[in-house]
């Protein structure tokens, strides 16, 4: 008979589990607490619009190729993308902007000729990002940072002999700083910190690992938009038999001398072989596992930075922007500053912009785009978010209209808000953290969660509140990882 494994949750990694486990044999149910899968990679509809409500930007998508081959099915048929020529769209409030080209000489090229900066320091900064990724990635994304062997294998030695020019031992913006003249491209390298919810002038510069990804490797968009990457893998784990269970909220995981053999859902008990936990790792301890040892340190660490998105279908089109869009602050360290140290959002804050409707012209109507507008904002630590919201918009309003010369509140006629408060509340996010526990400082990337739980046999963990961290590679990575402890 085969093995029974129960997965909590449905997010990007649950689903990835699921087929993982489905492809080694294992009878696989999941059980969702909302009544869609995806987690934060979900859609919301506001009449018209169609927004991908969370993740925006898509690299490395051999990730989700790979879950189709093991499945013995080419991902082609089922899954489509499109590689980006232009990674995003730069603006700032003297009216300079810059289009960061895949083609990274076109890119260098554009930010000599619009910033001044000379295009070597842009091929400098590339190939040092690719270097931390060729000799950090084998063991900080591919493998268990809590095994011995990462430690003492080959590539590991070769590692530790390049620790000088890993970014180890300096900040993401020291880094830059020395990488760049002009201060707007070493805040445009700043950026990658958000990425996983991070603090440029705290994190370490192994980070600046972040733009090899997206220029080296490449962005890409699914042609039916981010959603069909819950979508596509959801219905490859259907097809493999997987079952799913939505409104179904677990309420523990059973231990029974020191084995997880169950859930506990609707007040009934499932049993299993093993047990894997998609939920945030705090809420997890916190609720499914509060009769266990807990691991305190890791449970006490600072939470990554939060979200406030506003959806809006504005009704008309802005030929400058593209797919993904930047409107820098003029301050970023006091950005940072109020967001890690103040716990609010700052007046001028750094504004992104996602147009899915660019690629995909059927997600607004005629003439319309969909906004998703997003800044950066501290976790939840029960700030008044209402007053907070309030001034925000204003202050973002205020932003876009001086940056692209418009009148942006009279063109928007559908809004929905995502704060803090309601990504905790949907997505089981500790505090409403995006990334889980923060990475601002050289050993944060050890204070995440194994895979694996070292006090309970048969649980295991993934997704982006555990190692290697959030974000969609990370958190299909994370699911890789522990499949690789399953027997």
């Amino acid at each position: 008979m085969s093995k029974k494994a129960i997965i909590i949750g449905s997010g990007i990694a649950g689903l990835a589990s699921s087929v993982r486990l489905a492809a080694k044999g294992f009878e696989v149910e999941v059980f969702e607490a909302n009544s869609y899968p995806g987690g934060k990679l979900s859609e919301i509809q506001l009449g018209a619009y169609r927004f991908d409500a969370g993740p925006s930007l898509f690299t490395l998508p051999e990730q989700v190729e790979e879950l189709f081959r093991l499945a013995g099915k080419d991902s082609k048929d089922h899954f489509e993308y499109q590689k980006l020529d232009i990674a995003c769209h730069y603006f700032w409030e003297d009216g300079k902007q810059i289009k960061a080209f895949a083609d990274i000489n076109q890119f260098a090229e554009e930010v000599e000729t619009k910033l001044g900066e000379p295009a070597s320091h842009v091929r400098k900064a590339l190939k040092n990002s690719a270097f931390i990724y060729e000799n950090l990635s084998p063991l900080f994304m591919h493998r268990s940072l809590h095994q011995f062997s990462t430690w003492t294998n080959a590539q590991a030695l070769k590692s530790y002999l390049k620790m000088g020019k890993l970014g180890i031992f300096s900040t993401m913006n020291q880094a830059n700083e020395t990488l760049f003249e002009n201060p707007k491209m070493v805040q445009l390298f700043n950026r990658y910190a958000t990425y996983n919810g991070s603090d440029p002038y705290q994190t370490p510069a192994t980070l600046n690992i972040i733009p090899h990804l997206e220029f080296n490797r490449g962005a890409y968009f699914p042609k039916k938009g981010m959603h069909d990457i819950t979508q596509s893998i959801y219905k490859l784990a259907k097809s493999m038999g997987v079952q799913f269970h939505f409104n179904s909220k677990v309420e523990e995981i059973i231990v029974v001398k020191g084995k997880a053999v169950g859930i506990i859902v609707s007040g009934k008990e499932k049993q299993a072989d093993l047990v894997i936990n998609n939920m945030d790792m705090v809420n997890a301890y916190k609720s499914l596992l509060k009769k266990q040892k807990q691991p305190k340190r890791l449970l006490n660490q600072p939470k990554s930075s939060s979200a406030l998105i506003f959806y809006w279908g504005v009704k008309k089109e802005f030929k400058q922007l593209g797919l993904h869009n930047i409107l820098f602050s003029e301050n970023y360290k006091a950005e940072f500053e109020h967001i890690f140290e103040k716990g609010s959002i700052y007046q001028d804050p750094t504004v992104y912009i996602n147009i899915t409707s660019v690629c995909k012209p059927d997600d607004a109507p005629e003439g319309s785009m969909n906004w998703f507008t997003m800044i950066n904002v501290p976790n939840n630590q029960g700030q008044d978010w209402d007053q907070l919201i309030q001034v925000a918009k204003k202050n973002i309003i205020s932003k876009v209209n001086r940056v692209l010369q418009t009148d942006i509140e009279s063109l928007i006629e559908v809004e929905e808000i995502l704060d803090p408060r309601t990504i905790e509340s949907k997505t089981s996010s500790a505090q409403g953290a995006l990334y889980g526990n923060s990475s601002n400082n050289k050993f944060a990337a050890f204070l995440r969660h194994a895979n694996y739980s070292s006090f309970i046999k048969n649980l295991y963990f993934c997704g982006g509140s555990v190692h290697p961290g959030g974000g969609i590679p990370l958190s299909l990575l994370s699911a890789k990882i522990m499949i690789g402890f399953i027997k």
